[in-house]
């Protein structure tokens, strides 16, 4: 198996280095894992690409490449031009530090490299791990997503059904803000929605006088209804949740007729 595998945290993210014992985990001892990540930490960049301007892109090792550039463009550089004409069998995008459950996954860096990867074609999946009280001090905060990721994606491969026509699935998994061992299983769920919670900026003038905004989150860990992925995961789950790049509302279609 021949993986690709970004991130948004950037090339020297620890989250990159659990991703990589994932992916060559599952490639296997005949398998190829290649790294094409941001050189610079990418996160909140959502789907963007370096459209105006060119990306540069430098080999750090052996399959392993560092991107000027979004996570996006991480995928379109190791899709077109490091793999340019081999198979790639899979795209993983990861481990975020933080989760990517709820509305932040409309922002994130992390599952715009794999929403990358499902445009071109190909197998893809997001993995972020939530940080809260049950991991932040672990030696590994990493610890659940480097002990379950590998056996959640096979689960995934092994029920994945490409489509022939339309937009192509991708994957979302959130791994709980737990050590390993009280990882509770995993839930298929929906993207869930943290009422009352949204970004903000705060503003700070620098010593030179001059105003800067900063971008800051809400609370992660408030109450949410039952069954989507914020609520497995602060139920000690991992999440997994299928999702496509089709922003249509199918729901209001009809209801627009005639407008």
């Amino acid at each position: 198996m021949r993986i690709l595998i970004t991130n948004d945290d950037g090339i020297n993210a620890p989250g990159l280095q659990t991703l990589e014992a994932i992916a060559t985990e599952l490639a296997g001892p005949g398998g190829e894992v290649w790294t094409v990540a941001p050189a610079f930490e990418q996160s909140g960049v959502g789907h963007c690409i370096s459209y105006a301007h060119p990306t540069m892109i430098s080999q750090m090792g052996e399959r392993r490449f560092a991107a000027e550039g979004s996570p996006a463009d991480c995928v379109l550089a190791g899709v077109h031009d490091v793999l340019a004409g081999q198979q790639i069998d899979l795209v993983l995008s990861g481990v975020n530090r933080g989760n990517n459950s709820g509305e932040n996954a409309v922002y994130s860096g992390t599952l715009g490299g794999a929403m990358e990867g499902a445009l071109q074609g190909l197998t893809a999946i997001a993995l972020s791990q939530y940080f809260g009280p049950g991991n932040v001090a672990l030696d590994d905060p990493f610890e659940a997503a480097a002990a379950h990721g590998a056996d959640v994606v096979r689960r995934l491969l092994a029920r994945h059904k490409p489509v022939s026509t339309g937009y192509a699935t991708f994957y979302n998994v959130n791994f709980p803000a737990t050590a390993a061992a009280e990882v509770k299983g995993i839930q298929v769920v929906p993207q869930g929605l943290r009422p009352d919670t949204s970004f903000s900026v705060s503003a700070q003038t620098s010593p030179s006088g001059r105003r800067f905004l900063w971008a800051q989150g809400g609370n992660q860990h408030g109450q949410v209804p039952e069954g989507c992925d914020i609520a497995a995961n602060q139920a000690g789950y991992v999440s997994v949740t299928p999702m496509r790049a089709d922003l249509t509302a199918h729901d209001l279609l009809d209801t627009l007729q005639g407008l």
